[in-house]
């Protein structure tokens, strides 16, 4: 579990306050301003309250936190700030609020005068549905869930992509190259701005002096450019520093582009890099990578849960990727980023006492109170009647037709088996990535509509292209849908690659015939 007291800010919270934390945000020119929202989706701010940025109505400081009554009950699933500082959330219900320095109508409500209390932007967002916010140092840009891009504010340099360098007083769609396409992700350096789209295509605009759009170029773009050096490369997640950029591809692996004098890019040296440059991870796939725009330091985490650090780090520039002790990238940027805030908003939980599915959990293949036992491959796996009734039809109907407190199954692997077990008990998949096909085939068998979906989105986590025919293979026996179509999407942008596996090769007949009319029909063999 992360913990928040890694933030001096909450230090002197006491702990019955801080166990009742569940999302957290530090910023600030020192890491000295903080929001957090309790279990009961109340949000509280503390700190210097620099132009109002804490949203009480006033310009007071306060070391104890202080309620924001308007944002009570919101349920905010995105949180991002400016260094003015300004801050913007996006709330479960879509709605976007900002607030604080507003000297360059960051805040989107047409004005320059700055905000005290949180106040919704509505121009041009009433009947959208936002996700996700950015900001830079002084504009912000939202996504929506038609995958739209909306941005305002600053535009010196043209990170607002509206043709121009006029500041823009209210939201206005960012169109241009990307009229017409979804974008998923999205992110803000200082000055800049970066999309990426729902076919892995990656888009910049704004300041681009050190590089950091990856165009090859160093002049300023004032709408979205295409990253042709990424071309045939999926993007999945995009993360700006200062003014360098990380972005992480569906395969695991990191590129880099822009500033590199503290070594953030991660290349082994201090030169900038103006295209997308591969980054040496010791070959383990990453999930993701994070970068905060008020600093040099870059994040990334592997599969396995390894955190990896460089960049500028407590003063020191650390110019290859380095593995520490951590448990998550929020840590590094709490223990060694210039100011410590956080890079996103931050989850955190109180583990104090035993929830109920804490302690389910820890009763799993527990023989202390079990009452019933699995034989699988010659292996005992301990488990509670009655939970397993409450939670599988399959085991209710067979349960109350025996009273045998011993059962072999004959069918699926131990590892599987105990994966689904497990899964009754904790909601939770604990298998990699490509031992989950044999646990899709048992949700299949029996039934389990939650579980198939959540292998579904295991196996799409361990794709590759040497597993990606065999993948797609699973999904079509399994009648995974969702999944067939992923690994469909992946072959074809992997195309090459795929077709010299060994798996290709070996591939049933009737599925190369339907996967090469579909991927004709998809534009795969077009020139």
């Amino acid at each position: 579990m992360l913990d928040v007291g890694k933030w001096p800010v909450f230090a002197l919270l006491p702990p019955e306050e801080l166990r009742l934390i569940r999302q957290a945000c530090v910023f600030g020119s020192a890491a000295n301003e903080a929001l957090y929202v309790t279990v009961n989706d109340e949000v509280f701010a503390l700190g210097t309250n620099c132009s109002g940025c804490l949203g009480l109505g006033d310009l007071q400081s306060t070391i104890e936190p202080r309620r924001i009554d308007v944002l009570c009950g919101k349920k905010i699933v995105s949180l991002s700030y400016g260094t003015g500082p300004h801050v913007v959330i996006a709330t479960a219900d879509g709605e976007v609020f900002a607030w604080g320095h507003n000297g360059y109508s960051q805040l989107g409500n047409g004005t320059t005068n700055h905000g005290l209390t949180p106040a919704q932007v509505s121009t041009n967002l009433l009947n959208k549905r936002v996700t996700e916010v950015a900001c830079g140092s002084h504009h912000t840009i939202a996504l929506t869930t038609d995958g739209e891009v909306f941005a305002w504010g600053y535009n010196n340099s043209g990170q607002v992509g509206s043709g121009s360098t006029a500041n823009q007083p209210t939201p206005r769609r960012v169109s241009s190259c990307l009229q017409n396409k979804v974008v998923v992700n999205i992110a803000c350096g200082q000055l800049c701005s970066m999309a990426v789209l729902d076919n892995g295509e990656t888009y910049g605009w704004g300041y681009n002096c050190n590089g950091q759009l990856g165009l090859g170029n160093n002049g300023n773009q004032q709408t979205p450019c295409r990253i042709a050096a990424l071309q045939g490369v999926n993007i999945i997640q995009v993360a700006c520093g200062y003014a360098h950029t990380l972005a992480l591809t569906d395969e695991g692996f990191i590129y880099a582009w822009g500033a590199n004098s503290y070594g953030q890019l991660g290349t082994g040296n201090k030169s900038n890099q103006a295209v997308p440059t591969l980054i040496n991870t010791d070959k383990e796939r990453m999930v993701e990578v994070a970068a905060c725009h008020t600093s040099h330091t870059s994040a990334a985490k592997t599969q396995s849960g390894q955190v990896l650090m460089w960049g500028q780090c407590r003063g020191q520039a650390v110019a290859c990727p380095h593995i520490t002790h951590f448990a998550s990238t929020d840590d590094v940027f709490a223990c060694f980023a210039t100011p410590a805030v956080t890079w996103h908003l931050l989850t955190v939980d109180g583990d104090d006492y035993l929830t109920v599915a804490q302690s389910l959990k820890r009763e799993f293949d527990s023989p202390d109170i079990s009452d019933l036992k699995f034989l699988v491959d010659g292996k005992c796996i301990h488990v509670h009647k009655a939970l397993l009734k409450i939670r599988c039809e399959h085991f209710r109907v067979l349960l109350n037709e025996t009273d045998e407190e011993s059962i072999e199954i004959h069918q699926f692997s131990y590892l599987v088996y105990r994966a689904f077990l497990e899964y009754l008990y904790t909601d939770i998949i604990n298998l990699p990535p490509e031992d989950a096909i044999g646990l899709l085939d048992l949700a299949t068998f029996y039934r389990e509509t939650r579980l198939k979906r959540l292998c579904q989105e295991t196996i799409k986590r361990g794709i590759s292209e040497e597993n990606a025919i065999t993948l797609l293979s699973a999904a079509v026996k399994y009648e995974a849908r969702d999944l067939e179509e992923f690994c469909f999407k992946f072959c074809v942008n992997h195309l090459t690659a795929v077709t010299q596996t060994q798996a290709f090769a070996d591939m049933d007949h009737e599925l190369l015939k339907t996967f090469i009319s579909k991927a004709s029909r998809y534009g795969a063999f077009k020139n």
